[in-house]
This record gives C-alpha cells, sequence and structure tokens, in this order.
C-alpha cells in the first residue's frame, strides 16, 4: 500500500511586464499566446508557431520584441497590440531554455513546467484584459501547453458577482491536436479537485459532494459506475471508526464508491484508489485553533484528488481497472460527539482508543482500506491532507509518500517528474516502530 499526503492546493502566479499601446474592444477578438526561448547575447529563439506568425506581419515581432528590452527570460512576459487584425493582442512568454529538460536536482521535466507556466501566464494576462477566446502555441509539447492554459484560468468565482471573464482557450495551428486534448484532460481534472477543495465547507457537504461527481460522471465521463453508501449501509459495514468521526455533526456521513472498468480484460485486478474526506475539519472535541481554521474545508482534498482521477481515467479511456473510495462525512463538536478517551470498533474488529478527536483522517481510512481488500486490488494507492507535519518536513514543493512497495514508489516518481506534481519517498525504517 502506498500513502500520499498532498498539500493543500496553492495557485501559483507569476511574475508578469505589459506592453502597452492602444486597445479596441479587446473582448470581441482573439487573444494570442506565443512562446520564446531565451538565446545567448541578442535577440529571442521563437518557437515554430511564433516564427510564423512573425513571418506573416513581416517580422514586427521579431523586431518589437528586440527594441522593448533583453532577452525574454523564463517567466517574463510582454503584451503587443495591434499586430495583427485578427489577434489584436498577443501576449509574449519566456519558455526558459530550449534545450531544458528532465533535471535530476529538481526531480521534474524542467522543459515540459516551464511551459505550463509560462502559458499559463500569458493566458492569465489575455483574460485580465477581458479577451474570451485565446489561441496558444503549443510551444514544442501541446499537453502541457493545454494543462498551463486550463490551470492558469481556473478561478473559484462562483460566489462572486462580478466574475473573471469566461475564456475559450484552443490550440494555435493544427500540430499534435491529441497532445492538447489530453493536455486539457488533465487541467480540467486537476481543476474538479481544485473546485471542490477551493469551495465553502456549507457549500461542499458529503452529500453536494457525491452529487458534483455524480454529474461529472454522467455528463463527461463512461464506463463509470458510481454508488453513494448511506449511514445505514455503513452501518451495516460495522465501520465503527468512521461512524465515530461523524457524530458530532448533523451532515450524514456517506461512502462514496467508483469503479472504472477501462481494461479489455474483464480479470486484471483494479487499481485502488482511497481518499480522505472530511468536509470540514474542526477538530471535534479536540477543537482546533481558529485561526485559519477556514482551510479545513480542503481536508477532503485526498478525496477530491481520487475522484477527479476516476473521472479523468475514464474520459482519456485508459485501458485500466480503477475502483475509488472516499468515506466523507465532517469532524464537528456537539454533544453527540467521539470524546477523547473514547473507545471505537473499526470493520476489522479492533478497538482503537481516541486520544485527541483531530486525529480523525486515520480513523475514517482504516475502515475505508479494510472495505478496499475485499477487492482484492493489485495496488493500494490512499491519498489524503492527513498531518500538517508533512508541510512542515516538505513544505509546498513535493508530496511525501509512504509505501512498501519499490515498483509502485518507481511508477509514483516517473510520472511525478511529468507531470511537475513532484513525489519525495519517506522513511518507514524498523527504527520507528515499537521494539
Amino acid at each position: 500500500m502506498t500513502m500520499l499526503l498532498i498539500r493543500r492546493g496553492i495557485l501559483r502566479r507569476s511574475f508578469c511586464r505589459s506592453f502597452s499601446t492602444s486597445q479596441s474592444r479587446l473582448s470581441d477578438r482573439k487573444g494570442l499566446v506565443l512562446g520564446v526561448f531565451e538565446k545567448e547575447g541578442e535577440g529571442h529563439h521563437l518557437t515554430e508557431a511564433a516564427a510564423g506568425f512573425d513571418k506573416t506581419i513581416s517580422g514586427k515581432l521579431s523586431e518589437l520584441l528586440n527594441i522593448s528590452g533583453p532577452s525574454l527570460k523564463k517567466g517574463k512576459s510582454r503584451l503587443f497590440y495591434g499586430l495583427h487584425e485578427d489577434f489584436p493582442c498577443v501576449a509574449v512568454v519566456g519558455l526558459g531554455k530550449a534545450e531544458a529538460g528532465v533535471c535530476g536536482a529538481e526531480n521534474w521535466d524542467a522543459g515540459k513546467e516551464n511551459i505550463r507556466a509560462a502559458v499559463s501566464t500569458g493566458c492569465r494576462l489575455l483574460q485580465d484584459l477581458e479577451v474570451k477566446l485565446v489561441e496558444v502555441d503549443g510551444c514544442g509539447d501541446a499537453q502541457s501547453a493545454a494543462e498551463g492554459a486550463v490551470l492558469g484560468l481556473f478561478n473559484y468565482d462562483q460566489l462572486k458577482t462580478k466574475k473573471k471573464t469566461q475564456v475559450t482557450t484552443q490550440l494555435n495551428g493544427s500540430v499534435d491536436p491529441t497532445g492538447w486534448a489530453k493536455g486539457v484532460a488533465y487541467g480540467e481534472g486537476q481543476n474538479l479537485a481544485r473546485l471542490l477543495m477551493e469551495a465553502p465547507a456549507n457549500h461542499i457537504t458529503p452529500t453536494t459532494f457525491a452529487n458534483i461527481i455524480e454529474e461529472k460522471i454522467s455528463s463527461n465521463a463512461h464506463q463509470v459506475t458510481i454508488h453513494k453508501r448511506s449511514k445505514a449501509w455503513i452501518e451495516e459495514q460495522q465501520m465503527g471508526a468512521f461512524l465515530s468521526v461523524s457524530r458530532g455533526s448533523e451532515e450524514p456521513p456517506l461512502f462514496l464508491e467508483l469503479h472504472y472498468n477501462g481494461s479489455p480484460d474483464s480479470t486484471q485486478p483494479p487499481l485502488l484508489l482511497v481518499g480522505k474526506g472530511i468536509t470540514f475539519d474542526s477538530g471535534g472535541i479536540s477543537l482546533k485553533p481558529s485561526q485559519s481554521m477556514d482551510a479545513m474545508r480542503a481536508d477532503m482534498g485526498g478525496a477530491a484528488t481520487v475522484c477527479a482521477s476516476v473521472v479523468t481515467a475514464a474520459a482519456l479511456k485508459l485501458p485500466v481497472n480503477l475502483i475509488g473510495l472516499a468515506p466523507l462525512c465532517e469532524n464537528m463538536p456537539s454533544g453527540k460527539a467521539t470524546k477523547p478517551g473514547d473507545v471505537v470498533k473499526a470493520k476489522n474488529g479492533k478497538t482503537i482508543q481516541v486520544d485527541n478527536t483531530d486525529a480523525e483522517g486515520r480513523l475514517i481510512l482504516a475502515d475505508a482500506l479494510c472495505y478496499g481488500h475485499t477487492f482484492n486490488p493489485r495496488a493500494i494507492v490512499n491519498v489524503a491532507t492527513l498531518t500538517g507535519a508533512m508541510d512542515v518536513a516538505l513544505g509546498s514543493a513535493a508530496t511525501g509518500v509512504f509505501t512498501n512497495s519499490d515498483w509502485l514508489w518507481e511508477q509514483l516518481h516517473k510520472a511525478s517528474v511529468v507531470t511537475g506534481d513532484r513525489v519525495w519517498r519517506m522513511p518507514l525504517f524498523q527504527h520507528y516502530t515499537n521494539r
């Protein structure tokens, strides 16, 4: 089994410079994001799409880049207006060095990450100008460019009167439309998890969480079966540890179960994903400090990640069998809440003394994992915002992973290098056990 302790999502913001001339009804026209690589000395190394655009306007883009300042560095950007009648505003973004690739020191593919960050910056610049349609340079990696565009344009403003401009993005040219579509699916999956984690806890209760996932599956995903297990079912399963956490809340607990059968071999054992789903964590009777308690709406980040992963796998029609489990409830103080020192019985029959009711994640996950073993999975990945100690250890740089499987660790690490979501293996030495 492998456990990932994920940090709560933080939107990255890139520094940008604007180069402005007169603007004219930009919202009625298209915007364009183009990339340039760093070049030693003077000048710029344009991407294929940027070079093609520059040719159509008789080299004006190169000329303006040269006179507007030094070579555009990674993460920097410039805006130009009036270069082309179809694109009244063009955002040019720095992609870093053209030869950037997998960096062992950073544990990611720097080239892909540079593209994601740069395209995100360009799309947000044009969104601020209220441009509604943006064409994006594939920058040599259409999938990364699409991810950057979709992730960069995410805003949780559903409850605001004044919302950000809704921007539609599309690939500029016809290079690698398949990669672009895949990147869009990746980005939308991540944004689904971000939306669930950003929403206020009174808008994302266990019931509404499950309803949102059900709606996503019915509209976008295929071959996914969803089971919304009620409190009565949880009681039948004798999930006493899970129920003990939910006792203090007026919101009923819900056990969400997703099955995606994408493998052509129906006998293939599934990969099991289990996510912690505390839709609000007050700490229970062991009440958390009030400062920053509002962030505990995101304590269901594990469940959000697991469910979004299953939805995305189905949208991409991946040839695998997946099962996603998400025990969902609130951890609240009340006259019915579990008290420090109480003893509860888990699904496997073991009793647990609860010394601190703010250690609720391991309780709901214990019962979910016991249930998950009945599916005879080939591997289990457990995802949770389980402890602030992981944030102390790694900060926002990486996700901590505890695993007893070298094979599974290698797969996770290999994937993280490509996606830019870095992971770091934590020790499971015998030294840490009771000897």
